[in-house]
């Protein structure tokens, strides 16, 4: 059963509904998430789609007649922080499952921790290695780099009609596996890239990454660039330096925080984006009420945790359990549901979604140019 969505109006009543519950009758979600730190403000995205969904839910009757209830724990933006958030919060048997985080690196930095609880935790990151490698608790709430590099490839090559490809990427997990995967693909075109350089994050300065794409003769440039302070300056080193190239970016190009961070540097750019507000009448409905709760437009790192809230709600109704293995088998029994991402048809390793919306940077508006779903 699908839990229906709300206005936000009428979610906030959950909390009056529910408001007389005593703390020990709510079911705990933990939710590690940075709240400090260099990306804190995509942690407040995150934790505010979350809080939404859990509105819904409870407006709408709980799970197993109980209400929804959301643990925080900061992870500072770094990885022995996440790794101690999570500890934390996994100290905590009453939690039955968790919202993991969004960068691929800080998973990959709790995985071990992570099977060793042996709850659901719902993630964000994008490393398809993350549900590859054997750990059963893992289930991914945005699609894997393997189907972003498919759609970057192609459009940039077939609609785009370019070939000398640069490739820009972080040297964390998740810029090092995105960008052999991309490689990869366009070996399978016939390609070979003209320059790629990594870079690590927070980086203060991007000049010489610029300066290589500027000689290295490409006319369209893949970003696997995982912050978005880190984008906003080399986008704007970029400009300064005259490099006019077509430019394809993974999802973190199209964030709230890096188009606010760069503004006009970005003006022009492709991306692929797993959210967006006209993607769907799910999306429409979701961005409608986090605007009128927040005052300000969602991204993707708030649908995640939105979609992954009512996922898990649904799985725990459909279990009838709050047992782990049972939550586990009721999340990967999950086919065809319709959430503001697109539609959910978990794989037996965890992967949920399996396409993307192809988007334009205009003159700072998200505008989407193409969905992309796959079979496989």
């Amino acid at each position: 059963m699908t839990i229906p969505r709300l206005s936000s109006a009428l979610a906030l009543c959950g909390l009056v509904l529910f408001g007389t519950a005593h703390a020990a009758d709510t079911i705990k979600i933990g939710m590690v998430v940075p709240m400090t730190g260099a990306i804190a403000e995509s942690g407040r995205y995150g934790i505010q789609g979350a809080k939404l969904a859990i509105e819904e839910v409870n407006k709408a009757g709980g799970v197993l007649g109980r209400p929804l209830e959301l643990v925080t724990e900061d992870d500072q933006s770094t990885n022995p922080a996440t790794i101690l958030a999570f500890t934390k919060l996994a100290g905590d048997e009453s939690i039955v499952a968790f919202l993991g985080p969004t960068r691929s690196t800080q998973i990959q930095s709790i995985a071990p921790a992570v099977q060793q609880t042996g709850k659901p935790v719902m993630i964000g990151g994008t490393d398809p290695q993350l549900t590859h490698a054997g750990n059963p608790w893992l289930f991914r709430f945005r699609p894997n780099d393997s189907y972003t590099v498919r759609v970057m490839a192609d459009f940039g090559s077939k609609v785009l009609g370019k070939s000398k490809w640069a490739v820009v990427h972080a040297t964390d997990a998740f810029g090092n596996s995105a960008k052999t995967l991309f490689i990869d693909q366009l070996t399978k075109q016939g390609v070979t890239p003209v320059m790629v350089e990594g870079q690590p994050n927070n980086s203060p300065d991007y000049t010489a990454v610029a300066l290589k794409v500027k000689q290295s003769g490409a006319d369209v440039m893949a970003t696997f660039i995982t912050f978005e302070q880190d984008l906003a300056i080399f986008a704007k080193q970029l400009r300064q330096l005259g490099v006019d190239v077509a430019w394809v970016g993974s999802p973190s190009i199209t964030t709230t925080t890096a188009r606010k961070l760069a503004g006009p540097a970005l003006y022009g750019t492709f991306a692929v984006a797993d959210f967006h507000v006209d993607g769907n009448a799910e999306a429409k409905t979701f961005a409608d009420a986090y605007q009128a709760a927040y005052h300000s437009a969602p991204d993707f790192f708030s649908s995640w945790p939105y979609d992954a809230v009512h996922v898990l709600a649904d799985a725990i109704n459909s279990a009838k359990s709050t047992e782990p293995q049972k939550i586990r088998d009721a999340l990967l029994a999950v086919k065809g549901y319709r959430g503001v991402e697109g539609a959910y048809n978990f794989d037996k390793n965890g992967d949920g979604l399996h396409g993307y919306n192809i988007v334009k940077n205009d003159g700072g508006n998200i505008v989407i140019e193409k969905r992309i779903d796959f079979s496989d």
